[in-house]
């Protein structure tokens, strides 16, 4: 139940919202990977991208410690600074896949490479409603299944996170 009343309909407007934005994301990106800016070099970004998805992790998982913890406030801030890096790759992201070529794998492991790409490029479309339903939970006061759809979401969003570096390694490696 929830512990705070908003109106319904904000939250429907909100949750529509969601709906909209786990659908563009993905479709502007892939449409966004078809189109190529020629003349601008943004070739580092994808070193600071993958740093972005390790703090990401990191943060998830101080997130965690902080809501097991019962610190609400440290918890909500981390899932806050989470969500702004998890912004910031996809902006970092885009640019870099705008203005660049795409890297061929060429590692002696595309048995390893391949499947992990290819759950991560799938997971990270999944998890944009996951996590932001478990926003809209939280924000509205309705913990019960803020905290049931985050078992869920945690764990996507902590691999997509962690398999986004992994996969730099192994293609700038």
């Amino acid at each position: 139940m929830s512990t705070t009343l908003l109106d319904p309909n904000k939250v429907k407007k909100v949750r529509t919202a969601i709906i909209a934005v786990s659908i563009v994301i993905p479709i502007v990106v892939a449409i966004l990977s078809k189109v190529s800016i020629p003349g601008v070099d943004l070739t580092f970004l994808p070193k600071i991208y993958a740093t972005l998805n390790g703090i990401t992790a990191l943060v998830l998982v101080a997130a965690l410690v902080a809501i097991k913890l019962k610190n609400k406030n440290i918890h909500r801030a981390l899932v806050r600074f989470a969500l702004l890096l998890s912004v910031l790759f996809l902006g970092c992201y885009v640019a870099y896949h705008l203005t660049s070529e795409p890297v061929k794998y060429t590692g002696s492991s595309p048995s390893i490479y391949f499947p992990l790409l290819i759950s991560h490029i799938f997971l990270s479309v999944a998890v944009i409603p996951l996590v932001l339903f478990a926003y809209l939970f939280a924000w509205q006061g309705d913990f019960v299944r803020h905290k049931k759809l985050t078992r869920i979401t945690w764990p996507i969003w902590f691999y997509v996170a962690v398999t986004g570096v992994v996969v730099y390694v192994m293609l700038y490696s």
